[in-house]
């Protein structure tokens, strides 16, 4: 009688096999295909790029706020050496005033300022009068502010103005400066790798850069049929005034390098890290943080099967 069972099991096993093999090799043949897809998406993006898309053809003038120093300056700069008319829009005029002399010096381009203070919210009229009439190509909303230094939430100093300030700076500023969409060919929003997931002690700006991206990608989605283009930027640490990093490296580049790369991306990337090696340290993080979700699963399942053994006994 055993006998017999252990040979229908073998006959079984054995009629089974073919149908192993086939889902064993169709699984495989789907992972090498999507390896395939993101590789040759990987080298469109990151190595052939799409550097012509951003050409004055989208309209005579860039916008960029936040435009006199860090990654905001290296935009201004980049679009003006592509042949853009930059209005500049940043707080301070004389720092408005040196960009303008330096892009018109350099890059023989027509240059126009708009001094205002993202933090205050009666700025637009004078926004929206500065604007009207250009033909507007580009729009970098770039301008942004982050804690002095990293803080629990309710120990951060002066905490009314700081939420005020910063709210309206990284987020009415996006919202507000977007009505102007209707005649932008491309809007990047210049949000940040800490709104990808939330970061500790940096919770309020975290959760600002957050509200950025997820604005941006709706927009795409509503307004992709119309041909307006709306990219969410999510740098990790540049080299810049605001992350206080003095020395560039590979993965923290200046923000020349930072913009020239992700200038390539437009068109290409609705959300963008921007720079190859950010790529590279978000799909680590993911990655990461899919083993660490993992591992929490099977360890919550091990101990409610340990708790029902110890009923049981």
């Amino acid at each position: 009688m055993e006998m017999l069972k252990l040979s229908n099991k073998g006959e079984m096993i054995r009629r089974a096999e073919p149908l192993f093999f086939w889902v064993g090799a169709s699984t495989l043949a789907l992972l090498a295909l999507w390896l395939l897809y993101r590789l040759l998406t990987g080298f469109r993006i990151w190595v052939l790029g799409n550097g012509r898309l951003l050409s004055p053809k989208l309209g005579k003038w860039a916008v960029v706020t936040g435009a006199t120093d860090g990654i905001g300056k290296s935009y201004a700069e980049e679009l003006a050496r592509r042949g853009f008319a930059m209005m500049l829009i940043s707080r301070s005029q004389e720092k408005l005033d040196d960009v303008a002399k330096s892009l018109e010096a350099e890059f023989g381009v027509e240059t126009r300022t708009i001094a205002v203070d993202f933090g205050k919210t009666d700025i637009y009229p004078k926004i929206e009068a500065g604007l009207s009439g250009l033909e507007i190509g580009v729009l970098v909303n770039n301008v942004g502010v982050s804690y002095p230094y990293p803080e629990y939430y309710l120990h951060i100093p002066d905490l009314d103005n700081f939420l005020t300030n910063m709210i309206n700076v990284n987020m009415t500023s996006v919202c507000q400066v977007s009505l102007f969409l209707p005649g932008i060919g491309v809007i990047l929003n210049i949000s940040s790798a800490s709104g990808m997931y939330p970061v500790p002690l940096l919770t309020v700006y975290s959760a600002t850069k957050a509200f950025m991206d997820f604005f941006s990608r709706g927009l795409q989605e509503e307004y992709r049929r119309q041909g307006i283009i709306i990219q969410s930027v999510l740098p990790f640490f540049v080299a810049t005034k605001m992350t206080r990093i003095r020395k560039p490296t590979l993965d923290k580049p200046t923000p020349d390098r930072y913009v020239a790369a992700e200038l390539t991306t437009v068109g290409l990337q609705s959300q963008t890290n921007g720079y190859f090696p950010h790529a590279v340290m978000n799909i680590l993080t993911r990655m990461n943080r899919l083993q660490r979700t993992g591992y929490l699963h099977r360890r919550k399942l091990r101990e409610m099967k340990n708790g029902a053994s110890l009923k049981n006994e």
